[in-house]
């Protein structure tokens, strides 16, 4: 049985390793549900009676802010954080080498972060699918503001102008995926102090610049309203009920 809904969550600005830990917990939880329902399946199939209940899997979608932060994926490079501690110490921010893909990247406020902890057994079980799906509702939430984004071939997340000398990146992505079941996320630059990324080689590439909706249309832009697009794109692209 496919369970569609989704449980919204907003946990304002957090921090990161407190938000980590809370995504952990939820992401273990869901993984044992699943591990349990399939032993009943098992059991059923060996002959055992149909449980009286049946258990779903949740969904969640959780959005965010973190306080200054850089994280680094599995398969990056330390090199990549240009800081020493005094110079971590110095910015007021901290650093963790975490456990999804990808690279450097930073987190901060004016960024909306946003960490689906979804059991695509739910939706599709197609990783490449899940993270090009994302991209699409960052991309169409972009273009409610005038805004014509895309992706750059053979890199994640969402670009301007990747055919050019002048690709920048708006929104980073990093997941982390076990039994179908989601993690990590993506970072959508709205309206962040752009000078953070100068500290690290972003997303573990040296010749791109990173830009904002803030920098690429000359104004800040209120996050809570971008942030109710975004979930409704996410909603409609995967075909989620959404319960707040």
């Amino acid at each position: 049985m496919k369970n569609k809904k989704v449980i919204i969550q907003d946990w304002g600005l957090t921090d990161y390793k407190e938000a980590w830990d809370r995504q952990e917990s939820l992401f273990a939880e869901t993984v044992r549900l699943k591990t349990h329902i399939r032993n009943q399946q098992v059991a059923v199939l060996a002959g055992a009676e149909e449980p009286e209940e049946q258990i779903i899997t949740p969904n969640y979608l959780i959005f965010c802010e973190h306080p200054h932060v850089y994280t680094l994926g599995k398969s990056g490079k330390a090199e990549h954080l240009l800081l020493d501690d005094a110079g971590l110490e110095a910015k007021q921010a901290d650093y963790y080498p975490i456990n999804r893909g990808g690279d450097i990247t930073y987190h901060g406020p004016g960024q909306i972060v946003s960490y689906p902890i979804l059991d695509l057994d739910n939706f599709f079980t197609d990783i490449h699918l899940y993270l090009r799906t994302l991209e699409e509702a960052v991309i169409i939430t972009l273009a409610h503001y005038g805004l014509t984004a895309g992706r750059y071939p053979g890199y994640t997340g969402v670009w301007f102008d990747a055919d050019n000398e002048n690709a920048r990146k708006i929104c980073a992505m990093g997941v982390r995926c076990s039994r179908w079941v989601t993690m990590h996320g993506l970072a959508f630059n709205v309206n962040p102090d752009l000078d953070y990324f100068k500290n690290i080689v972003p997303c573990g590439i040296d010749d791109k610049a990173v830009t904002s909706m803030q920098q690429e249309l000359g104004r800040t832009v209120d996050i809570h309203e971008v942030k109710q697009i975004l979930i409704h794109h996410i909603s409609v692209l995967f075909g989620m009920e959404i319960v707040e």
